[in-house]
Parts: C-alpha cells; sequence; structure tokens
C-alpha cells in the first residue's frame, strides 16, 4: 500500500455504453475527479448487492456514494442495505461524498426526508449559492460564492436531517448542498460531470420518454452556452474528501 489513502465509489447506479466506453465507467469519472498520485480506489457496486464487509470498511479513509436512476425514497433491499452501511460510516466518522441520489439517500440515512422535487426535473446548468457559512468553510479554497453546476434529477431533499446544515441552494432547489458534522457532505447536482454525459443523459430521457422530445432539444441548445466551473467542484470534493479544509 505505501501508506497511501484508501477510497471507495459506491456504484448505484449501471453504466450506459457511451460512459463505459468513454470514460471506463461512472467509477472512471469519479476517479478522473478525484483521485491522487499514491492513492487506491476501490469501486463496490451496489445497486447490484456488492457491498465492502464490516471487517474491511475501517480499512478506507472515504466514501462517495454516485447517482442513480433510482429513487432514494424507495425501499429495494440495497438501499435498505445501504442505508445500513452509510449509518456505520457515521458511527466511525468516516468521510463521505454524496452527489445526487448519493445526496439524497446520505439526507435519509441520516434521519431526513426526500421525494420528488415539486418544481420537476431539473436537467442542466445550474447557479449554485453557497451559504455564508460554507464561504467560511471553503474559504482557503478561494472559490466563488456562486458556482455553476450541472443537474439532473427530479428528487430532492425536502427536510434535512437533525443537525444538518444547509451550505448551498439554488433558485429551484432549497438543498443544494448539506454538510453533517465534519464528516459527511451532500451535493444536489454533479460535479464529476462533463456537458457531454449530460447530452447522452438527455437522449436517454427522451428515449425512455421521461422528458418531452421538444423539452430535450430545448435544453441541448443551452447546453452549448454555459460551462461548469468544474475546477472549483474538483477542488472543493477533493478538500472535503481528503479532509485539507
Amino acid at each position: 500500500m505505501g501508506g497511501g489513502k484508501r477510497f471507495a465509489v459506491l456504484l448505484c447506479a449501471e453504466d450506459s455504453d457511451y460512459v463505459k466506453k468513454r470514460y471506463g465507467g461512472y467509477y472512471g469519472v469519479f476517479v478522473e475527479m478525484l483521485a491522487e498520485d499514491g492513492e487506491t480506489w476501490d469501486v463496490f457496486r451496489v445497486a447490484n448487492g456488492e457491498f465492502p464487509d464490516d471487517g474491511e470498511i475501517g480499512d478506507f479513509d472515504g466514501f462517495v456514494i454516485t447517482g442513480s436512476c433510482n429513487d432514494a425514497h424507495g425501499n429495494d433491499v440495497w438501499i435498505c442495505r445501504l442505508i445500513g452501511l452509510l449509518n456505520k460510516l457515521d458511527s466511525l466518522k468516516k468521510k463521505v461524498l454524496g452527489i445526487c441520489f448519493g445526496h439524497q439517500i446520505l439526507c435519509r440515512a441520516l434521519g431526513g426526508k426526500t421525494g420528488r422535487a415539486v418544481s420537476g426535473w431539473d436537467i442542466g446548468v445550474t447557479t449554485i449559492h453557497l451559504s455564508s457559512s460554507s464561504s467560511k468553510l471553503f474559504s482557503s479554497l478561494k472559490i466563488p460564492t456562486t458556482l455553476s453546476l450541472i443537474e439532473c434529477h427530479r428528487d430532492e431533499v425536502r427536510e434535512l436531517p437533525p443537525k444538518a446544515e444547509v451550505i448551498a441552494w439554488s433558485e429551484k432547489t432549497g438543498v443544494e448542498m448539506f454538510k453533517y458534522g465534519d464528516h459527511m457532505m451532500g451535493i444536489q447536482g454533479h460535479p464529476e460531470y462533463t456537458k457531454d454525459i449530460l447530452l447522452h443523459l438527455i437522449d436517454r430521457l427522451m428515449q425512455h420518454s421521461f422528458i418531452e422530445d421538444s423539452y430535450g432539444e430545448e435544453l441541448k441548445a443551452k447546453l452549448g452556452k454555459v460551462e461548469p466551473d468544474k475546477e472549483a467542484w474538483k477542488k472543493l470534493c477533493t478538500s472535503f474528501l481528503k479532509g485539507r479544509l
């Protein structure tokens, strides 16, 4: 091991053929954003029932929970098992970063509530406002207090867990980010996504009739005009996960 830190991606989604071919799956997308020299990164396909053993969770320095097509308020066997794992990670004070579905399931595991967003789908590049307390939290990173972020969700955090704090919001979503203690953080958007991943997702949503074709085309046209603040999000996520804030 050479004393390097060890992290795990808890993969909650099936990889699309495009993401597999282009990035080596969503695991590859996260590793590209978060991994640094000397670290070991593992993947557990939790949506397929593949979980770390109780005996090995102590060996990891941090965990990342990915997005998913499933609802965080659902009671699939693997979702209930993931909630159990997150409670263990909380008691061990392990660093956990939850993204999209991961943000919602983390909220639920800690005692909050999630559900369908009243405002419907949020797809595209959204302006996120960091709260004044989070500006202090991230002050060493020298990042702006408003950041553009790729979003693709129709569920949201409705009620925060006790002792959790909202650290970012947008016009459409009241809880874009939350923090629980110093060890757990959720982000509703997708800091790991590139615009091409989102374009492919929009196509898939149209194919499966989750969204109207006219809405999908409108979203794709808008995407050309804006860029997500990928470097700032990368800095924020790696600094949190690795205890550098």
